[in-house]
């Protein structure tokens, strides 16, 4: 129960930020992308590392 109305509370949070400030939010989840890419390099180059 208290899961299910924390997923409701982000999500309309989320959707809120979506409608009031659509730049920023893109903005944001660009960045989170970005993050997510950066991260896997980054483990690819410590893998690679590894094996040097």
């Amino acid at each position: 129960m208290v899961k299910k109305a924390l997923v409701l509370l982000v999500c309309g949070f989320a959707l809120y930020y979506l409608l009031t400030a659509p730049t920023q939010a893109a903005d944001a989840v660009e960045g989170a992308f970005n993050a997510v890419i950066d991260a896997f390099g980054n483990v690819g180059v410590f893998v690679q590392e590894l094996f040097e």
